[in-house]
């Protein structure tokens, strides 16, 4: 199980959190987000992926952070149509691209069906007022209806408390195709500082699990 770590900012921390191997960090370019980041990355170890996670950006900007960034992923968390990422993989075809959908207590899953032959992954995070970082768990009986064979990612509000009912979901079959855990708030010691004490427990958990 590949393990994400979304919302990194300051240059320490984020150095801090590289020394534990994840498999990708998170890079929010967003504005009206408390973790919008507008700093410099730090040269990190091999094997981790750097992702910028962007909310209906314009094409040119999120070419040209990706280009500046040197990202290896792009997380789309606003309303991109198709069109959007079909131009985007024309700019930059080995970019992976990893489309959000949000949601509650219930989901329609034929909604993704557009996106499966433009996307490397979907993300299921938690719908709420921001756009990510809610802090909360959606129903993951939900993904009993998942009717793809595209890899995901499972976000929203997942943390420490959550192992237990975590290791519960990873046992069952609509797991099956949940290819990384994305945390983010529930590790923080304020936004864009993540514990890492807290950080190194959980992943030892995943790494126990996988």
């Amino acid at each position: 199980m590949k393990l994400k770590v979304c919302g990194m900012k300051f240059i320490e921390n984020i150095q801090q959190v590289a020394e534990l191997q994840p498999d990708y960090l998170g890079f929010i370019f967003y504005e009206k987000s408390s973790r919008n980041f507008e700093g410099i990355i730090p040269k990190l170890p091999n094997g981790i992926k750097k992702v910028g996670v962007f909310v209906n950006e314009y094409l040119e900007i999120v070419v040209s952070l990706i280009e500046e960034y040197q990202l290896d992923a792009v997380q789309l968390h606003g309303d991109e149509s198709v069109a959007y990422i079909k131009e985007l993989k024309q700019h930059l075809p080995k970019v992976e691209i990893i489309k959000v959908f949000g949601i509650k207590d219930e989901f329609n899953f034929e909604l993704l069906k557009p996106y499966e032959e433009v996307v490397d992954y979907f993300l299921f995070d938690t719908k709420g007022k921001e756009r990510g970082g809610n802090g909360v768990t959606f129903n993951w009986q939900v993904l009993k209806d998942y009717n793809s064979t595209k890899p995901f990612f499972l976000s929203g509000g997942i943390g420490l408390e959550e192992v237990g009912e975590l290791q519960s979901f990873l046992k069952r079959k609509e797991s099956q195709y949940c290819y990384a855990i994305d945390v983010n708030s529930k590790f923080e010691i304020k936004p864009g500082v993540k514990s890492i004490e807290k950080l190194k427990k959980f992943k030892e958990i995943l790494v126990k699990k996988s």
